[in-house]
């Protein structure tokens, strides 16, 4: 049996989950996470069509009205297995590369973090992981939702999930500009296959979200062996300082209009994804839009802790031998990938990896072939 985890009071934070109906998905405000069962309110009443979610009752209610209904639902209970993902999300997603110290040493990165975006749907908290032929590495993430437009010079504000960053080592790699790791380039690829964002099984709307940020701890475990450990609050840009290196990026108000209006060609900041090209989430006011997760970054402990000396070596020799065909830069990367895949460093089909953090819930995936 999992062991239970704490949930907030109604009056730091209103937790919400939906589960697996008979005719619908039920709406639950949670109130307590025994371990393999959640218990709470059953609002799905609340509801003015079946695509609800918590994010419109809290537009209709507000904070205060939405505890008051909550506290007049009927009680429920509902198995955590049958937890879906919380609320409709985008596909579209601001990331932030290197936003722990300790990550950004392992990972032999230097400079201030970087900006690029992931373009993924999300997947359920239980869902599997294919693992294809990527060499893939695993980022528990808390990730901020915006419950309506986020716009220009206003704090951070919106409700919590969490996040696994999957990312494909192997094709960030061979993307990535080794001079420029700033740039973000390469990082939209490696991370935007299709399953490499499941999220959490609660979505959390705190009343004060710095004061709720205070305590959190991110953990992930692989085959029950804990792997990444850190205080939520232990990042370089917080929620706030994110937000203003976004919109720093975004667009001229001519530009916003290329965003709806593709016909335009005006240039906007954009990165590589699988040769095409992404860009950050703007809409056309310049807003964040709604249910987009704004991920904040993964403390240390990932599969990847940069190429090390005989990786760089061993690739320094044989393109030599190879009479210098190609950049250097290359063939040690090709080299790294190649012992990587044949020592199965990576996560393999069979690997679970676990996610658990008090007050915002759990997330189990399995990984695929």
């Amino acid at each position: 049996m999992a062991a239970p985890l704490p949930i907030a009071p109604l009056d730091q934070a209103l937790t919400f989950a939906r589960a697996q109906g008979e005719a619908r998905p039920r709406l639950l405000a949670i109130m307590a996470y025994h371990g393999d069962t959640v218990s709470g309110f059953d609002i799905t009443a609340l509801a003015k069509g079946p695509d609800d979610d918590a994010i419109d009752l809290f537009l209709r209610l507000g904070y205060d009205g939405l505890r008051q209904a909550i506290e007049a639902a009927p009680a429920a209970e509902a198995n955590v297995a049958d937890l879906q993902i919380p609320v409709r999300l985008t596909n579209l997603h601001v990331a932030v590369g290197t936003n722990y110290p300790e990550h950004a040493e392992e990972s032999q990165v230097q400079g201030t973090p970087f900006l690029f975006p992931k373009v993924v749907e999300p997947t359920g908290p239980w869902a599997t992981l294919p693992a294809g032929n990527g060499l893939l590495d695993y980022e528990v993430e808390l990730c901020l939702v915006p419950l309506s437009p986020l716009a220009p010079d206003t704090p951070a504000t919106g409700g919590l999930i969490l996040g696994n960053d999957v990312t494909d080592r192997a094709m960030l790699l061979r993307n990535v500009d080794l001079r420029d790791p700033q740039s973000g380039r390469g990082f939209t690829s490696g991370k935007s296959g299709p399953g490499y964002l499941p999220v959490g099984d609660l979505f959390v709307i705190p009343r004060d979200l710095k004061s709720f940020l205070s305590d959190l701890v991110l953990q992930l475990s692989v085959n029950g062996r804990e792997r990444q450990r850190g205080p939520v609050t232990d990042w370089i840009w917080d929620l706030d300082e994110i937000l203003r290196q976004t919109f720093a990026r975004c667009p001229s108000s001519t530009d916003l209009a290329n965003v709806v209006n593709p016909q335009k060609t005006t240039p906007l900041k954009r990165w590589t994804y699988w040769g095409g090209e992404a860009r950050l989430p703007f809409d056309s006011e310049g807003a964040i839009p709604p249910r987009t997760l704004i991920m904040a970054g993964t403390p240390a402990g990932t599969i990847f802790n940069g190429i090390g000396t005989r990786d760089r070596m061993q690739g320094l020799l044989l393109w030599l031998l190879s009479g210098r065909k190609g950049p250097m830069p290359t063939r040690v990367i090709e080299t790294y990938i190649a012992r990587a895949r044949k020592q199965k460093t990576y996560l393999q089909p069979g690997d679970v990896v676990s996610i658990s953090v008090p007050k915002l819930g759990r997330m189990i995936t399995p990984v695929g072939s």
